[in-house]
């Protein structure tokens, strides 16, 4: 049988959960199997990438936009419970697609992250007014949009001191002492003296990044006051280079203070800016697949042949 639309996945995965009880992905995707009368053959036809299922990927997403709608949360790692909302869905009988997950404030923020409207407004502009490479590249960035989402989720999950390693990790995979052994290290926690890790830029020693790693509710911001502060963190180190990251964003007179800096460089790195690092850098994410996008070699033609 032709596997239902992602979207007809919603009701069956809240289902699933609808006990209230924490459950695992397995479960969740053998119940939505047995619910949808499906096959071992149905929910074992690959995507064209051949890494992946429809059906594995289908209830991936689900659960996705599930979540961004606040019907199910992940109260732990790869565990889903329903939420107050997700059973007031189930008791409402209408029928649980886009348009009804549209009515909740966090789900439209996040479906219309890249400027789209309404699902349906979407699909009829790039069927009309797009070409294949624009809606390509919709797609492509509706992905990313997505797993950042999923990705800061993970690392808002993080204790302060595996986030603070994280930081070291990804600054490592960036290229940062690259060569010298030992070359990421996270101060003591209790201990640091406004440095949250050093990064060493050259064997010797001579000259180190220090690092300062605040793992802040999304919805913060960090002020000048803290730059200051880590600025004089600097200063005790005798330190010229600075990065002051974190999972929130940054005030204007922040960034403005950052930047005029005389003698000490510091960069800041928010939560969005974070995220585009570690998907490019491969920390935290893998590759699924990588599509190869051609064009005519106008030149080739050109050419005498």
């Amino acid at each position: 049988m032709a596997l239902p639309k992602f979207f007809e996945f919603f009701r069956p995965f809240l289902e699933a959960v609808s006990d209230g009880d924490i459950h695992t992905p397995k479960e969740v995707r053998e119940y939505i199997k047995n619910k949808m009368n499906l096959s071992d053959e149905d929910v074992s036809v690959m995507l064209p990438s051949g890494r992946i299922t429809y059906f594995y990927d289908r209830v991936g997403w689900a659960k996705t936009y599930l979540d961004k709608a606040g019907l199910v949360e992940t109260p732990s790692r790869a565990k889903y419970r329903i939420t107050d909302e997700g059973k007031k869905a189930l008791a409402s009988g209408e029928i649980i697609d886009l348009k009804y997950l549209e009515k909740y404030e966090s789900f439209k923020s996040f479906h219309t992250a890249n400027g789209n409207s309404s699902s349906n407004e979407t699909i009829e502009a790039t069927e009309e007014e797009k070409s294949p490479q624009e809606i390509l590249d919709d797609a492509f960035n509706q992905v990313n949009s997505s797993l950042s989402s999923q990705l800061m989720d993970e690392v808002m999950k993080l204790s302060p001191g595996q986030f603070e390693k994280l930081v070291v990790r990804l600054l490592l995979a960036m290229g940062y002492g690259s060569g010298i052994d030992d070359a990421g290290k996270v101060t003591q926690l209790s201990n640091d003296g406004g440095i949250d890790g050093i990064i060493k830029e050259d064997k010797l020693g001579f000259d180190n990044i220090y690092i300062q790693a605040k793992q802040w509710a999304l919805t913060q911001t960090v002020g000048r006051p803290e730059i200051q502060k880590f600025v004089g963190a600097l200063t005790g180190k005798q330190a010229q280079k600075g990065l002051f990251i974190t999972t929130a964003k940054y005030s204007a007179d922040a960034i403005e203070y950052a930047g005029n800096l005389l003698g000490t460089k510091v960069v800041l790195v928010d939560g969005d800016a974070l995220m585009k690092l570690m998907i490019r850098h491969n920390v935290g994410v893998s590759t699924e697949h990588t599509y190869e996008v051609k064009r005519i070699d106008s030149d080739f033609f050109e050419d005498e042949l």
